[in-house]
């Protein structure tokens, strides 16, 4: 059996955790476009209120190209995550071949105000292969 998130990256007491879904039924093959979803679970096992304020994602396509994307929170959200809670939201990501990988950071600040990056661990995107 499949474990739910693919893989995680720990930066402190934050651990982000990854999983990557082809969308097969919104990808057009024929016309150069290859959708995916990404679920990212959030965890704070530390013992300080955490809030994420903004995301800077590299995207790379299957021809290394690199797009850099930046903004305000996840999902129209700056989540707060209380010690020993999780954050969890779905998005998606579109390219023009059919692989390429995510990678980046969330800015987050601690109850004290304090500043700092966690990781976003890289993750795959594949299609599978049309017979």
């Amino acid at each position: 059996m499949k474990a739910l998130f693919d893989t995680e990256a720990r930066t402190g007491d934050v651990v982000v955790r990854t999983s990557v879904s082809y969308l097969a039924d919104q990808s057009e093959p024929a016309r150069g476009r290859w959708f995916w979803s990404y679920h990212i679970r959030i965890e704070n096992e530390g013992t300080r209120t955490v809030q994420l304020l903004a995301r800077h994602w590299i995207i790379t396509d299957g021809r290394g190209a690199r797009h850099s994307v930046e903004g305000e929170g996840v999902v129209g959200e700056q989540p707060v995550i209380e010690p020993g809670a999780s954050f969890d939201y779905v998005s998606g990501c579109h390219l023009a071949t059919p692989t390429g990988s995510m990678q980046g950071s969330y800015q987050m600040v601690d109850e004290d105000g304090g500043a700092f990056d966690v990781t976003i661990p890289k993750f795959a995107l594949i299609a599978p292969a049309v017979s």
